[in-house]
């Protein structure tokens, strides 16, 4: 059974948004999905409730299981799924896989953009590859439907915000993101959607097809598991022997 919270965002953010004459999405799309992903679930809630224009992630108590929530914006359907601390460093294989396989099927028929949303003073390079493992469960293409959104930093200063920009992992995932990035200070919604509706136009409209590189996966263990089970069986002995 699917743990699936749908909630429908309302409020003055949301209806500032609805009148605006920006469009972020294709006409002939009528849904965008939205994965969250970070390094602090306080900060993915705060961008989804910045997104939607009203409360609709708790920011203070973390769940242990994936959270969906939708509202209409421009009479396009916005879906936002969170995530639990995916990046946790203890967090065990079957339950980062399990919390993966029904992200997936909360954003069936696939997501449109994964939205890294990283605290650049937290971001540490194991963060970066657990991150970077975490996507390639999704699809080996997740790189290329992803945007980085860097919060903003606790403390702040003249010039703190371009030393981050060069800390090594947040500049890598950066690059491999093919320099998708925004910040959030100074950020307005509409702003973000654009972005947001700049990574689907890059696909023609399309979501990651997750499905598929699962099934490949899938595939390739079952030939693996037939090629193992062959090398395994004995030899039968030939006549006369």
């Amino acid at each position: 059974m699917l743990n699936l919270y749908f909630l429908c965002a309302s409020g003055a953010a949301a209806s500032s948004l609805r009148r605006s004459s920006f469009e972020f999405l294709p006409p002939n799309m009528s849904e965008l999905r939205v994965v969250l992903l970070g390094n602090s679930w306080s900060q993915r809630s705060s961008v989804g409730n910045f997104i939607l224009g009203t409360t609709v992630f708790n920011t203070e108590e973390e769940p242990d299981r994936c959270v969906r929530v939708s509202a209409m914006l421009k009479e396009k359907e916005i879906v936002l799924i969170n995530t639990p601390d995916l990046l946790h460093p203890n967090i065990p294989e079957d339950r980062l896989r399990r919390n993966v396989e029904t992200c997936e099927r909360l954003s069936d028929p696939g997501p449109h953009v994964f939205l890294l949303v990283l605290q650049p003073e937290d971001f540490t390079e194991e963060h970066k590859l657990k991150l970077c493992r975490v996507l390639n469960l999704f699809s080996h293409r997740s790189l290329d439907h992803s945007l980085v959104l860097i919060s903003t930093p606790r403390e702040e200063s003249p010039g703190l915000m371009e030393t981050y920009h060069q800390h090594p992992p947040l500049k890598e995932m950066i690059r491999d993101c093919h320099y998708r990035f925004l910040w959030q200070k100074h950020l307005e919604p509409a702003e973000l959607l654009t972005r947001l509706g700049q990574v689907v136009k890059e696909h023609d409209g399309k979501h990651l097809n997750c499905r598929s590189d699962m099934e490949d996966l899938m595939m390739m263990r079952r030939i693996h598991r037939r090629r193992m089970s062959g090398l395994m069986m004995p030899h039968s002995l030939s006549e006369g022997e």
